[in-house]
């Protein structure tokens, strides 16, 4: 009852928000029951068809043709669904890393917490881009290495901000208490600090998200994300940027895919962070 109230008194900005996420929630798991064709399907000749183009011969295709004749409508709703998983399973893995060690280096304080912190500084001393393009050029662009070396550069941000927010509860009485009492490292970690802790992280999941997002469609822009047939947002966007010459709008439609969910995410959380703001001023 109390979400469903929330959400009765949510602003527009974020209606409009949780609208965007939800549309997208539901290509991603529908995907092959709404797009109109498969996700390698050629339908056509190459930038072909769309609104745009009523005389165009042909399958009707809404938003027309990609390079290689496939449908970009189908292509981008498929899209969705590889680019969002990648990004939400890269994200989870690099907050579960990111915020046990972070837990572990607030509790254990000390030489634990020294050496953790100086491993993290190491791997933020090298520029995350360049960082990537290294390992993903020696290693290969499959999607294990992808989301390993997106999550362990995106774990060392989570990892600084779990710490941090840990040391504060860490210092409270009721941790020290419960050191006394003779519990572990384990136990003061789950049951003490980070539910204390889960509504700052739970926003910068959503932060997180997006930077992820991002990331994996800059590496699929220059050849090193998601590799083809697969449908990937980033890497239409590179494979029809040409189409631009000739005036057609199709490269545009994945880049504003890529803006529109950014910007859905963005309304969220800033509705629930002044939500959480709002609360704790009340108390």
């Amino acid at each position: 009852m109390t979400g469903i109230m929330a959400l009765r008194t949510a602003p527009l900005s974020a209606r409009i928000g949780l609208a965007i996420v939800a549309l997208y929630l539901f290509c991603l798991l529908f995907a092959p029951l709404v797009a109109p064709y498969g996700e390698t399907e050629i339908v056509g000749g190459p930038w072909t068809g769309g609104f745009w183009d009523p005389a165009a011969e042909g399958p009707a295709t809404l938003l027309g043709t990609d390079h290689l004749g496939r449908d970009v409508l189908s292509r981008l709703i498929y899209g969705a669904r590889n680019s969002i998983t990648l990004a939400l399973l890269t994200t989870t893995l690099s907050f579960l890393t990111g915020t046990t060690l972070g837990l572990v280096a607030a509790v254990r304080g000390g030489v634990v917490d020294q050496i953790l912190g100086r491993l993290v500084d190491l791997v933020m001393a090298f520029p995350t881009l360049i960082f990537a393009l290294l390992v993903l050029a020696v290693a290969g662009s499959t999607l294990p290495v992808l989301i390993g070396v997106i999550a362990l550069l995106d774990a060392t941000r989570v990892f600084r901000i779990a710490r941090a927010a840990a040391m504060d509860v860490a210092a409270q009485d009721f941790v020290e208490v419960a050191r006394l009492r003779g519990e572990g490292t384990g136990w003061i970690m789950r049951r003490e600090i980070l539910p204390n802790i889960v509504v700052p992280l739970a926003a910068e999941f959503g932060l997180r998200f997006c930077f992820v997002f991002l990331f994996i469609a800059t590496l699929s822009f220059i050849g090193l994300g998601i590799q083809p047939p697969t449908a990937d947002w980033g890497s239409m966007v590179r494979e029809n940027a040409a189409a631009i010459s000739f005036g057609i709008l199709m490269p545009l439609f994945p880049a504003g895919a890529i803006a529109l969910l950014t910007i859905g995410i963005n309304l969220v959380i800033d509705w629930a962070a002044a939500g959480h703001h709002g609360v704790s001023d009340e108390r």
